[in-house]
C-alpha cells in the first residue's frame, strides 16, 4: 500500500466515521472517528460482499459503503457497551 492509498483510506475513514457519528449521535473524537470509519469500511465491504451488493468502485461508492459499515459498527458498540452518547 503506497502513501496515496493510505491518505485516501484515512480521509474516507474520517468522513465515514464523522457521518456515522452524526447519524448515530455518537462522538468519539477525531481519532475515534477515523478508526470507526476505517473499520466500518472493511465491515461494510464484507457485509455487502455477503449480500452480493456492489455500489461501484468509485470514491462515492466506497464512502457510502464505509458509512453504512460504520453505522453498523456503532450500533453494535451501543448494544455491547450501552454508551457512546453525550
Amino acid at each position: 500500500m503506497d502513501l496515496a492509498s493510505i491518505v485516501v483510506l484515512l480521509i474516507v475513514g474520517l468522513v465515514a466515521g464523522w457521518l456515522a457519528g452524526r447519524i448515530m449521535r455518537s462522538r468519539y473524537g477525531l481519532l475515534g472517528d477515523i478508526v470507526i470509519g476505517v473499520i466500518g469500511a472493511y465491515l461494510g465491504k464484507w457485509l455487502f460482499g455477503l449480500l452480493g451488493v456492489s455500489l461501484g468502485g468509485g470514491i462515492l461508492g466506497t464512502l457510502i459503503t464505509a458509512v453504512i459499515g460504520a453505522v453498523v459498527l456503532l450500533f453494535v458498540f451501543r448494544l455491547i457497551f450501552g454508551r457512546g452518547r453525550r
